[in-house]
């Protein structure tokens, strides 16, 4: 989400601009969107008009699979839709283990200095829900996502596998090996007109990599056992700033135990 900044701006002449230069990749190969705080503008018009996703929900929330894994792309603030495929998902709609992976814009954890964001608050209504109901943390605990993808935040961060602000690595020596909890990569930073977001000066416990660059992230899904996450930097020139394996011999709720 939040990709022009805003499409809206300059009678729509700013989201004209970015999808002239999205082109050649968008040609190329699939381009999945995930709406943000900045589509919202004129009831997400610029955003359900100029992208054609899965379903008939205008590409605000909507589910695809590729290869081993199943990809939610979600608005933070659907619950249902999400309750009802993950619960699908846990009564053998896939026959074989699958990753589950939820990428949505606006995050339940961050380490950044940021005064009015939800994010930052220890009980954010993302992570816990209004008046603790319809939390997102509890559900994709309780159904074993095991990776989420969040955006919103400028720079780059990965946490620890965490739940609650507990950290569940799978040992000390591989963290990401059969963790006890979803893994979580915000990768916001591909670039906009208000710079990059600092960090509070002390990362919390969860939090195991804090970068104040440009850039995004790459996922390679090697198998249903092995992905590999990198994070390349558009400051330093397309360098490999941090690199991840995910390995995982169970899926679902019973990978946490």
């Amino acid at each position: 989400g939040d990709f022009a900044y805003d499409m809206d701006q300059g009678n729509a002449r700013v989201g004209d601009a970015f999808m002239r230069k999205i082109e050649p990749v968008a040609a190329s190969v699939p381009y999945m969107t995930c709406p943000g705080n900045h589509e919202e503008k004129y009831n997400f018009s610029n955003y359900r008009a100029r992208f054609s996703m899965p379903g008939n929900t205008e590409g605000l929330w909507y589910s695809w699979d590729i290869g081993p894994a199943h990809i939610i792309s979600f608005s933070t603030e659907v619950y249902f839709w999400v309750l009802g495929l993950l619960g699908c998902a846990t009564d053998s709609v896939f026959l074989a283990p699958s990753w589950d992976i939820g990428p949505a814009h606006i995050i339940s954890f961050s380490t950044e200095v940021y005064f009015y964001d939800d994010c930052t608050e220890h009980e954010s209504i993302i992570r816990r829900g209004l008046q603790h109901q319809y939390g997102l943390e509890d559900l994709f605990y309780k159904y074993g996502v095991d990776l989420e993808l969040w955006a919103h935040e400028h720079s780059y961060e990965r946490l620890w596998p965490v739940y609650n602000y507990q950290v569940y690595n799978g040992s000390a020596s591989s963290p990401y090996t059969n963790p006890r909890a979803p893994v979580h990569i915000i990768t916001g930073s591909a670039g906009c007109k208000e710079r990059l977001d600092p960090f509070v000066p002390r990362p919390r416990e969860w939090s195991a990599l804090r970068i104040e660059d440009y850039g995004y992230t790459r996922l390679h899904v090697a198998n249903r056992s092995h992905i590999w996450l990198e994070q390349v930097s558009d400051d330093q020139d397309g360098k490999v700033v941090d690199g991840v394996w995910v390995i995982k011999n169970l899926h679902g709720p019973e990978a946490w135990h």
